[in-house]
């Protein structure tokens, strides 16, 4: 049931097609470099982490070769560089990756430094925390310490809706998984579906169960290149016509 309800979440908001279409040309600037140059997250099942053998994995892995193939011929021709919550839009904007397909939720204060793509999933929140811990709902952290990573659509929830609350800022997951079984905080704040991974490889974890901050994920570009976004919504658009997010899910969402 969850793997069906994370694949119709991610298919729900994709850019529809009938049929699998032909795709705009590439920017020049694009082309030029015979490759793509893509953020993605290397620490955050099932959209981007390290796989067993240390190489990039996850659906929106899945999603960036797949736009290497049909840009350049082959998903080798890409090079990717891991990103975090806090970095992904600097490096954007820094010409150092030229797309982000790197969990990265639609904000209105994102919005103003970069450019989002048609959505192409939707997700809640969710909070992480030990399995005899009292939390058992979102208003049981108020007086307690919430981890949660810095630049993440969790940290601007809490700012606007908590406001004063008692937070432990890390840079990566796998630095708030660790501080949560240190015992540094209470919870553990971040996308729902990357917690429930984690959740499954660990009896001693457990999922307060209540969804907050629900947002759209879209692709991140910079602004003013609407060549190379008509491109990108195009590539998306027939991932979905061609039914391509299915086994993508069924391979790295755990049943």
């Amino acid at each position: 049931m969850l793997r069906r309800s994370i694949l119709a979440a991610c298919l729900a908001l994709a850019a529809g097609a009938a049929a699998a279409q032909s795709l705009p040309p590439l920017p020049g600037f694009i082309r030029d470099q015979g490759q793509l140059r893509a953020g993605v997250r290397c620490d955050q099942p099932p959209y981007g982490f390290r796989g067993p053998d240390g190489g990039f994995a996850g659906v929106e892995v899945e999603m960036a070769r797949q736009m290497a193939a049909w840009a350049f011929g082959s998903a080798d021709k890409i090079e990717m560089q891991c990103v975090t919550a806090e970095n992904r839009i600097p490096q954007l904007n820094a010409k150092r990756v030229d797309l982000l397909i790197a969990t990265l939720g639609v904000t209105p204060e994102r919005a103003r430094v970069i450019d989002f793509s048609t959505a192409y999933r939707w997700g809640g929140s969710d909070m992480l925390v030990l399995k005899d811990s009292p939390i058992r709902q979102l208003d049981d952290v108020k007086t307690r310490t919430v981890i949660m990573l810095r630049g993440s659509t969790q940290a601007l929830w809490f700012d606007a809706n908590m406001p004063g609350l008692n937070s432990l800022r890390l840079n990566t997951a796998a630095d708030a998984l660790q501080a949560l079984q240190q015992g540094r905080g209470d919870a553990y704040a971040h996308d729902a579906a990357t917690l429930i991974v984690i959740a499954a490889r660990d009896p001693a974890l457990r999922l307060v169960g209540e969804a907050f901050a629900v947002s759209d994920a879209a692709v991140g570009v910079r602004k003013n290149e609407p060549e190379w976004m008509a491109w990108i919504n195009a590539a998306l658009a027939r991932m979905h016509a061609e039914n391509l997010y299915v086994a993508w899910s069924e391979k790295w969402i755990p049943a």
